[in-house]
Formats: structure tokens, C-alpha cells, sequence
């Protein structure tokens, strides 16, 4: 499928081609995980996609961009980074300002390289938002909602009603309807422990994490009642060696600088 077949013919102004002229004259430009299940999304995308240039991507703005069942397109975004699209997949370019690249996603699979400061790309789902904090990461989601966010270089930040929470390097995140992320967990972690998280099931959570797991920790200890957060937090110190600087009141108060405290203190193991 050709692209250009599927958009209307629009004449760049004189401003489009002196920018393109600039760029060969300078010769040079920026180029711009995991379960075995998403190989196929990633090879597929790959395999087929048909390039998009950052002026055509500036000019459709507000578009829904498609692809069928057998093909995929790359975007570029900017100097920024690259999002490639796989089969199945629809999107829309909601931003495409200097400090604002913004994509909504309705539904398939986009692969994300993205070399930028943090939070000036993002991607909207009906179920949130993936913030960009310098990364790479695939994401899968279907239509009612519900999906996969893997991270396999940086972080990302999965904003839902309020709700942050942080995918590094190696980890994952279940998207559903209505409830938004589920626990993050890295994709090292046994089958066991992925369940008890699908079961929201917090004491066999507590029972099979490790130090590494302290990234679910971390998170649960917002989104259990208060009368069980010390017994997490106690988990949390059982399993990696807690500085006294970091208090254990103004965690357990939810204090967001203890809570980022402490966060900095585990991220070392994660």
C-alpha cells in the first residue's frame, strides 16, 4: 500500500523546500521487547513500513492515520524520534509543536524511539496517557481500552485520572478499562508473581517479591488502604537496606518528596 495513494496532493510552501534544501546541503539528519508474542508486531512493522517525512506529519495534523492488516507505517517525529506503526493499527496526530509532540492512539501496536526531554511526547489511550521521559517502548492496545506498555530503554509515565505510574527499562505495565494500570512489574519476574498482580492479591505480592520488585512495592504502597501500607513499607525495608534519611512517617502519609525519596533510594536495584 503507498501512502500517498490515501492522501490528498498538497503543495508544500516555499518554506518546506528551502528547510529540505538546508538538510542535504548539511547532509546529515537523526535517525529517529520482551515477551516472544510481540516479535511478530515488531518484525511485521518492520518489514513493511513506508516512510513519512516530518513535513508531511506537520501538515496532517489532526488525521487518523490507518493501516491494514498487512502493512505498517513509520512516522517521524520531528528531530526527535520515530514511531512505527504495525498492522491493525489506528492513530491521530493530536500535536506536532516544538515542545508538544502528542499522539492519540486508538487502537493496534506502535514501537517509540524517542531521543527528547522528558514529557514533550506523549501518546493518548482511552485508558490514559504514556508520557515520553527519554526512551523507547512498545505499546499494544485494543479498542476497549485494554493493553500492554513495555519499556526497553528509559522510563515512560502512564498518567490515568490522577495516577502516575513509572515503567523502567525492562518492565512492563497491563493497561485495562476502567481501572487503568495495573501494578508494574519487570518482565524477569516469575509467572506467580504476574498473577498474584493480576489478582490485585497483596500479601502473596509481598511474599514473592524480591529486591527488584520493590518497583511494584513502591507503587502498591499508594494504592492500598492506609491500614496496610506499613506492612508494605516494612516489606520494602526487609528487602533493600533503607538510609535514615528516609522517614517512614511521610511515607506512610504519602507524602510526595518522602514518597520520591524513596523511590530514588530503590531505583538503584531496578
Amino acid at each position: 500500500m503507498k501512502l500517498r495513494d490515501h492522501l490528498p496532493i498538497v503543495e508544500a510552501p516555499e518554506s518546506v523546500w528551502r528547510g529540505i534544501e538546508e538538510a542535504i546541503d548539511r547532509g546529515s539528519g537523526k535517525a529517529a521487547c520482551s515477551r516472544l508474542w510481540w516479535g511478530w508486531a515488531i518484525a511485521a512493522a518492520a518489514v513493511v513500513m513506508v516512510g513519512v517525512g516530518t513535513w508531511w506529519f506537520s501538515m496532517h495534523r489532526g488525521g487518523w492515520i490507518e493501516t491494514n492488516a498487512s502493512t505498517g507505517k513509520k512516522l517521524q517525529i520531528s528531530d526527535i524520534g520515530s514511531v512505527d506503526m504495525g498492522p491493525n493499527t489506528r492513530l491521530r496526530i493530536v500535536s506536532d509543536l516544538p515542545g508538544q509532540h502528542r499522539l492519540s492512539l486508538a487502537h493496534g501496536f506502535i514501537h517509540a524511539k524517542i531521543t527528547a526531554p522528558p514529557r514533550i511526547f506523549s501518546v493518548d489511550t482511552k485508558s490514559g496517557t504514556a508520557v515520553d521521559l527519554g526512551c523507547e517502548y512498545a505499546m499494544q492496545m485494543d479498542e476497549d481500552g485494554s493493553g500492554d506498555l513495555r519499556v526497553s530503554a528509559g522510563w515512560v509515565e502512564f498518567e490515568w485520572k490522577g495516577t502516575e505510574t513509572l515503567v523502567p527499562a525492562g518492565a512492563l505495565c497491563k493497561i485495562r478499562p476502567v481501572r487503568g494500570p495495573e501494578l508494574p512489574y519487570f518482565e524477569d519476574s516469575s509467572l506467580e508473581f504476574e498473577h498474584a498482580i493480576g489478582r490485585n492479591d497483596v500479601a502473596s505480592i509481598l511474599r514473592l517479591a524480591r529486591a527488584r520488585d520493590t518497583l511494584t512495592l513502591w507503587h502498591l504502597l499508594s494504592r492500598v488502604e492506609s491500614n496496610k501500607r506499613e506492612v508494605v513499607y516494612d516489606r520494602i525495608a526487609s528487602l533493600i537496606s533503607l538510609p535514615a534519611t528516609v522517614s517512614k512517617g511521610p511515607v506512610l502519609a504519602l507524602d510526595p518528596a518522602a514518597l520520591n525519596q524513596l523511590k530514588e533510594e530503590l531505583a538503584w536495584k531496578w
